[in-house]
């Protein structure tokens, strides 16, 4: 998920390289019908995006998450919380 979203905000010309851009995940595995199974991810990115692209990386984390194989193979079946967090730098 986080290369997907990597690629988007390439493509809209905000850069993740190095320290920019980090996610924090976190899961939720439950008993069901007796079968333990990953039920829920949560997925925190945090970005520091340059001046003026915070609505950039608004709209990529809006979209990506259809163009991202992992996520749409478990669609359905574990439920995907994603939030991101976007602090711009200075110019």
């Amino acid at each position: 998920m986080m290369g997907t979203l990597a690629t988007v905000l390439a493509g809209k010309k905000v850069p993740t390289f190095g320290d920019r851009f980090r996610a924090d995940v976190e899961g939720d595995i439950e008993d069901v019908d007796g079968v333990l199974r990953i039920t829920r991810i949560r997925v925190r990115y945090t970005l520091k995006a340059p001046a003026g692209k915070t609505a950039d990386a608004r709209e990529a984390m809006g979209t990506y998450i259809v163009q991202c194989p992992g996520a749409m193979s478990v669609r359905g079946c574990i439920a995907i919380e994603d939030t991101l967090d976007v602090s711009e730098l200075e110019a």
